[in-house]
Parts: C-alpha cells; structure tokens; sequence
C-alpha cells in the first residue's frame, strides 16, 4: 500500500462550540494521507491510474466550509468518509484537522485531532 500526502490545506470554516466559533469564520489546517495501490499509476504516469488530489482538495474544501459542526472529531470523521468517496480505489484516510487560532486563553500554536477513516 502506498500513500498519497496532503499537507497544510488551508480553509475557513465555522465549526467549535463556542458561539462565536458558529458565527465567524476560523481558519482550519488539514493534513490527509490517503491509502492506495499506486502500482498501475507508478507505471503508467497516467492521471486516470491514480487518484486525483485536485478533487479530493476540492471535496474536503467543501466539508470545512459546508454545515456547522461542534467537535474537531466529528469535522475530521466528515472529512475522511468525504476523501474516500473521490475515488473507490483510497481504502483509508488518516486525517489531521488543526485549528490555527484555537479560542483559549493561552499561547498555543495549534489545537487538533487526528482520525483513521477505512473503507
């Protein structure tokens, strides 16, 4: 099994418990890697052989900025079953989701969780 890496996609999502976090747009940090037999595409350096990380950006993109949810764990679940819906061939994600400004009073960089989603 080979693994696909997306690193540091960043969009602006309203997901947390706090009220403000359902009213204003915060910036979240995902990182997914993406379980696949890359054999086929190794060999044939053809686009249709692999999986497509254009569209799985665009359709994690989607879930951070679709509907409200409180947990970073129920976003990153969200975002796993979406990646694995881009292509039948992904048989799991792990998946990081990062707040970049996590509402606590003190000086922390990140605040996240990070998730396996298989098929």
């Amino acid at each position: 099994m080979s693994v696909l890496e997306v690193r540091r996609l960043r969009v602006l999502g309203t997901h947390g418990v706090l009220p403000a976090e359902k009213e204003t747009a915060q910036p979240f940090e995902i990182d997914l890697d993406l379980f696949y037999d890359m054999a086929l595409a190794s060999i044939s350096d053809a686009l249709e052989d692999a999986v497509d990380y254009g569209a799985v950006v665009d359709a994690v993109a989607a879930v951070i900025q679709g509907p409200h949810v409180d947990l970073l764990e129920r976003l990153a679940l969200l975002v796993g079953e979406a990646a694995l819906l881009v292509d039948p061939r992904i048989e799991e994600a792990d998946v990081v989701v990062r707040k970049l400004e996590p509402p606590v009073p003190y000086d922390i960089g990140t605040a996240g969780v990070r998730l396996n989603v298989a098929r």
